[in-house]
């Protein structure tokens, strides 16, 4: 029997990194900005953190990082009360993808969390530089550092910004509403809002940012859905969010984990009991039943 290999192709391959930085600053610190000619990221762990780039001003709070092409200007100052920590990671890439990142601000999930802690850990054990100087320039190898650390720490960068491209380049999925929306017995507001909600399905919307964005008051807006699905406005987003995480596991591209995220889930344990309390039985339970099997091939 005769065997052929086949090439694995990289689409984003790290080729140096200058430094990674865990830093826990004071609530009045302030870089005053640089420009160097590679790639970096800064990510707030805790806290506010104000960076004005070439484009302008840009707030982050926490979990979020802002991405910096080569030459762009940026600062960095703590804003509010609380001391912020700042995850900063500048490195060499010329892969083509990482031009989705230019002038880019994220939001970082659960699984790219993991993957920044793994990193920052993996540093410590192949560089002998202090990770909470945010002046330092140069880091330095340690001579005995573990087995495989240094391509661990490209990999785990690699993974990060991968993970990153896939999540926020994702197609929209469409969101099977049809079982909520009857064009012909719903009122049109009704079904103007439940398209709303299609529109946000991703997101952790509030009765305020329905109210807000759809012009209706709260007291309106609750007797609008009593009347027409017996239930209110926040219940069914979460029965469509259940819909939708239905068709997502029969879809099989994404395991829980990830279809939590997509969906805005705070964590998985959250989305785990909101599906059971919905669906009456846990994703897993649901991934191996008659029931999901059926409604695959409907």
């Amino acid at each position: 029997m005769s065997f052929a290999a086949i090439h694995l192709d990289s689409d984003i391959h790290v080729e140096e990194i200058y430094t990674v930085h865990y830093f826990e600053y004071r609530n009045d610190f302030h870089f005053p900005g640089e420009r160097h000619d590679f790639w970096e990221f800064q990510c707030v762990d805790k806290g506010m953190a104000q960076v004005c780039t070439d484009d302008g001003p840009h707030i982050l709070n926490r979990g979020q990082a802002i991405f910096h092409k080569p030459n762009e200007f940026h600062d960095l100052m703590a804003v509010g009360n609380t001391a912020p920590n700042i995850v900063v990671v500048s490195f060499t890439c010329h892969s083509p993808c990482m031009k989705f990142f230019e002038n880019r601000i994220v939001n970082i999930t659960d699984t790219e969390r993991n993957l920044l802690g793994m990193l920052i850990s993996e540093a410590r054990r192949c560089i002998s530089s202090p990770l909470d100087d945010p002046y330092l320039n140069i880091m330095e190898k340690r001579e005995n550092a573990l087995f495989g650390s240094q391509q661990l720490l490209r990999l785990y960068l690699e993974q990060i910004l991968i993970y990153l491209i896939r999540r926020n380049m994702m197609p929209q999925l469409s969101v099977p509403i049809s079982k909520f929306v009857d064009l012909k017995t719903n009122s049109a507001p009704y079904n103007k809002i439940l398209f709303y909600l299609e529109e946000h399905i991703r997101e952790s919307l509030t009765i305020e940012d329905i109210c807000h964005d759809n012009l209706i008051g709260r007291s309106q807006l609750q007797k609008l859905f009593r009347e027409q699905s017996h239930c209110g406005v926040i219940e069914l987003f979460s029965q469509m969010k259940i819909e939708f995480a239905k068709q997502l596991i029969r879809e099989n591209e994404m395991n829980f984990t990830q279809i939590s995220e997509f969906l805005g889930y705070s964590s998985i344990h959250y989305f785990s009991r909101q599906f059971k309390k919905i669906a009456g039985m846990t994703p897993s339970e649901y991934a191996s039943s008659i029931m999901a099997l059926s409604e695959k091939h409907r």
